[in-house]
């Protein structure tokens, strides 16, 4: 077997970590988790299946607190496919949390005598400050790029102006459908958002202007006659997909001189910060942002903070 090839699962080996990885995933579509998580769970197991056949491990009872360790250790030391720098801790500790829940399942469902994960200590997550933090002044600069005259900009430009009022997430505005716009009551119903938990939260009437002239001007003539209801289509009328939102916006960033990496999540960062600065309790950015722990939020805080060492800086007299 070559270093990137999968290993073979013998469908006659009832209890291998292939058969009972497939397993556990159905189970997990049976009390409904997101189809995210366990698409998310089946490329994390693979690599740790596959390690694991790469030293003669290929059943869960094989698997013991010292192989864990090992295993944790070679994530420490594994490189980002992306960058080449190493795996974030809150990576490492999120592919370790599957496992664990791998394990937890198999030993209660009486597959293995004990759970070797119980006591796996995870990474201690960081919270990064977020590297691209726009001004408002420098966000308007990035919303007047768009050609609104034109379908494809028009549209981009209404996804901005409701990524920067509400902070939602890509994927959460990618999802939405017209019907969780309530404009008389100037909120948008986030549905199944991260964690699957939804919420409700602002919107302000500049966006909505913007999407009612994106829905009147672009979507009708999108839409095809099977409507399904997203808000944010493509031409053929088939929802937007993530990826393409986030290469739109990327180049208008790009166009507004923001070489940092980064895009519609610019918008969610920008946004809490600037509500923050203007006196907002941390608990409703919090509600609105859809973090489960304050801990999460408090990253603005070191964001703001940073933004006034930076103006006490240029103004103070003697620095």
């Amino acid at each position: 077997m070559t270093k990137n090839q999968r290993p073979y699962a013998d469908p006659n080996d009832t209890e291998s970590l292939i058969v009972l990885k497939d397993a556990y995933i159905v189970w997990q579509q049976t009390v409904n988790y997101a189809p995210d998580t366990s698409k998310r769970f089946n490329s994390i197991m693979w690599n740790f299946i596959t390690w694991c056949h790469a030293r003669g491990i290929t059943q869960p009872i094989e698997v013991n607190r010292q192989v864990l360790e090992s295993y944790q250790r070679h994530l420490f030391h594994a490189k980002s496919k992306r960058d080449g720098g190493p795996l974030k801790r809150a990576t490492q500790s999120g592919m370790l949390v599957h496992i664990k829940g791998f394990f937890r399942w198999l030993n209660k469902k009486n597959y293995i005598p004990y759970n070797p994960a119980a006591d796996l200590e995870l990474p201690k997550r960081e919270y990064n400050i977020p590297r691209v933090i726009l001004t408002p002044l420098e966000m308007e600069k990035v919303m007047s790029i768009p050609d609104v005259e034109n379908p494809f900009g028009l549209r981009d430009r209404a996804a901005m102006e409701l990524l920067y009022s509400t902070g939602i997430r890509r994927f959460e505005a990618c999802r939405l459908k017209i019907y969780d716009l309530l404009p008389e009551q100037g909120t948008l119903t986030v549905r199944q958002g991260k964690n699957k938990k939804d919420r409700v939260v602002p919107i302000g009437d500049r966006a909505l202007d913007w999407i009612d002239k994106y829905m009147l001007e672009v979507r009708a003539q999108w839409a095809p006659d099977l409507d399904v209801g997203f808000l944010f289509l493509q031409k053929n009328g088939e929802p937007i997909k993530p990826e393409l939102m986030s290469c739109r916006l990327r180049k208008y960033l790009v166009r507004a001189g923001i070489t940092q990496p980064g895009a519609c999540h610019v918008f969610r960062h920008s946004m809490a910060t600037a509500m923050l600065e203007r006196g907002a309790d941390l608990r409703c950015i919090q509600e609105i942002l859809g973090h489960a722990k304050l801990e999460t939020t408090q990253i603005y805080t070191h964001v703001s903070i940073r933004r006034l060492k930076e103006v006490h800086r240029k103004n103070h007299p003697v620095g």
